[in-house]
């Protein structure tokens, strides 16, 4: 799923190549993207797109009349921007709806039979800020708010990083980088860090989201970013399995759950000791290996 600095990118790039000019036709490709029905969709049909804005992971434009549609694009969700007269280059069964300017078209696909990417055409302000969940920014909020919120419950580090109630826009590849940056078990509670540790979370939460910034930036330039996926060969640990840490040179571990996993690796963050993966170590039980060194 596209997070804080994937949908930062996109919404630089939206704003570049759409605010300012007119929509002149929205086409729905599928009968399950749209998610509203009043205020209806044809409402925005020859508007021009005042701005963009960001909503934890979702995408906003803004239209007069106080309308604002939002896009989630959930995991396989994208937007693409097609110049006049150029083909889409993928499937027609992949594309949700299309934006058509005079200078070109926004295309929103889903790459996944699913269908959870979404549209939603909502109406002011204060029914748009029901679809925000509430979690403080990590790159504004200050090392308090920052505490505040992750002890606010006790959860494992990797669950408060991803909850959007707790923090906006960090999901299951950046919490991976900011935990090895910060050099702490995904597993850790958050109410059982010390001050010293707590602030190398925060430090790293910031330090990992701007870098991602500054290298999807330059990466995407002016044109539109086409190639976001939740893996890149420069991060130290996520979608690495297996792959050896950028530190220390021991290979990068995983713990397996639900559709998710948790890429870390054991000896810069747990003192070499592997974490349990649900199924296998229950497979393997008493065989299940302690510590790096055992493998």
């Amino acid at each position: 799923m596209p997070e804080l600095p994937d949908v930062v990118v996109y919404l630089e790039a939206v704003d570049r190549h759409i605010v300012g000019h007119r929509l002149d036709r929205l086409t729905l490709h599928s009968p399950f993207v749209l998610r509203t029905v009043d205020p209806p969709i044809d409402a925005i049909q020859g508007q021009v797109v005042r701005g963009v804005r960001r909503i934890g992971k979702r995408i906003v434009l803004c239209f007069d009349a106080d309308l604002f549609l939002v896009l989630h694009l959930m995991i396989a969700g994208r937007l693409r921007w097609r110049a006049p007269g150029k083909k889409p280059g993928m499937g027609p069964k992949l594309i949700l709806a299309s934006f058509a300017f005079e200078h070109g078209s926004l295309l929103f696909t889903e790459a996944s039979s699913k269908k959870r990417a979404s549209l939603q055409l909502i109406r002011g302000e204060t029914a748009l800020r029901t679809l925000d969940p509430g979690g403080v920014e990590p790159l504004e909020a200050s090392l308090e708010q920052f505490h505040e919120a992750l002890t606010r419950e006790s959860h494992t580090l990797k669950r408060a990083l991803t909850d959007p109630h707790l923090l906006s826009g960090i999901g299951n590849a950046y919490s991976d980088e900011i935990l090895h940056a910060a050099r702490l078990s995904p597993l850790k509670l958050t109410r059982s860090l010390t001050d010293e540790e707590f602030l190398r979370l925060y430090d790293a939460t910031r330090a990992t989201l701007t870098r991602w910034l500054t290298l999807l930036r330059a990466q995407t330039g002016d044109a539109f970013p086409e190639k976001v996926t939740a893996f890149h060969e420069e991060m130290a640990v996520h979608g690495r399995y297996r792959l050896p840490c950028p530190v220390c040179g021991k290979p990068v571990q995983r713990i397996v759950y639900a559709a998710n996993e948790c890429n870390y690796c054991a000896a810069c963050q747990t003192a070499g000791r592997l974490l349990a993966d649900r199924s296998l170590s229950r497979l393997l039980r008493d065989d299940w290996p302690a510590s790096i060194d055992d493998l």
